[in-house]
């Protein structure tokens, strides 16, 4: 990639994101916030219905819904499953429409501060990565490469360059202004950082980024019957991004019994105790901390 000439900034993939979504919805407003003289932005509020009904999605969790097969599949005709082909008209269609780069905005209530979602290891997906990293120590870059793009059910899968902004902790269905414009923040910060790609201006940062490779998830304690029986431990909540050592508590159920990490090593997990993941069985995503040459 020699020139980006279209930016899609994404928000409302998840109805009751409000961060994302109301700032896509500034930046339509004002489009002068976003314009760069190299290149078009545009703004997308992905799932409308949801975001209208303060709802996570009406059917179908929208990104889980860009799987290459899935998108190819004409019976699939829920609300977000042809909102997502919509999505890939609009957004992965040869010719004038093409993204080139997607920035999908998120929040979550978990600590999980200000994150960049990796989901491959372009090198101008890392460096750029990095110099967020550089200009804001708040940012942290978590890695959740998938083996190939048909593997990859969220809205960044229709572009190789971009990434997701996850930002937190804030409840669903609410707009806190700190994180709001902390967000506003890193999306001009990425745009600038385009615009000097463009002219051939890439600013220097350091050649080696600090990044959370995933690893696993952890399910709630739970009974046969799938109920929960368990929390997350007091002295892990918050926690996002800290290390989580052999032996220490993990868990503590209902009758007031501390379970430990038994893993074999040090982990750090993050989307410690995230609302939406309860459905999905996801206490938290365990990631290795690791420092990578870029």
């Amino acid at each position: 990639m020699n020139q980006i000439n279209r930016v899609a900034i994404v928000g409302g993939t998840h109805g009751n994101e409000f961060t994302g979504a109301y700032l896509s919805q500034k930046f339509a407003q004002f489009p002068n916030l976003i314009t760069r003289p190299s290149f078009e932005t545009v703004t997308l509020l992905a799932n409308p219905h949801a975001f209208a009904a303060g709802r996570r999605y009406v059917e179908k969790d929208l990104n889980r819904c860009f799987l290459k097969q899935d998108l190819q599949n004409p019976s699939l005709n829920s609300y977000e499953e042809l909102q997502a082909k919509s999505i890939q008209d609009t957004l992965a269609s040869n010719g004038d429409k093409q993204a080139d780069f997607i920035l999908d905005l998120h929040s979550s209530t978990a600590n999980m501060g200000l994150t960049i979602i990796l989901v491959n290891s372009h090198p101008l997906n890392l460096k750029l990565a990095a110099y967020l990293s550089h200009v804001s120590p708040l940012v942290k870059v978590y890695r959740c490469s998938f083996k190939s793009i048909e593997e990859n059910p969220f809205v960044n899968s229709l572009c190789e360059l971009g990434f997701a902004i996850e930002v937190g902790p804030i409840a669903q269905g609410i707009l806190k202004a700190t994180l709001f414009q902390q967000t506003e923040e890193l999306v001009h910060a990425v745009l600038d950082y385009l615009e000097q790609f463009n002219q051939g201006e890439i600013p220097s940062t350091n050649e080696t980024l600090i990044i959370y490779d995933h690893l696993s998830v952890v399910d709630y304690p739970k009974q046969p019957d799938g109920t929960i029986f368990g929390m997350i431990h007091p002295e892990l909540q918050d926690k996002d991004y800290q290390a989580l050592n052999p032996g220490d508590p993990i868990f503590i159920t209902f009758d007031d019994k501390t379970i430990i990490y038994e893993g074999a090593s040090t982990v750090w997990p993050i989307f410690i105790n995230e609302a939406a993941y309860y459905e999905k069985g996801i206490a938290m995503c365990l990631t290795q901390r690791q420092q990578i040459n870029i």
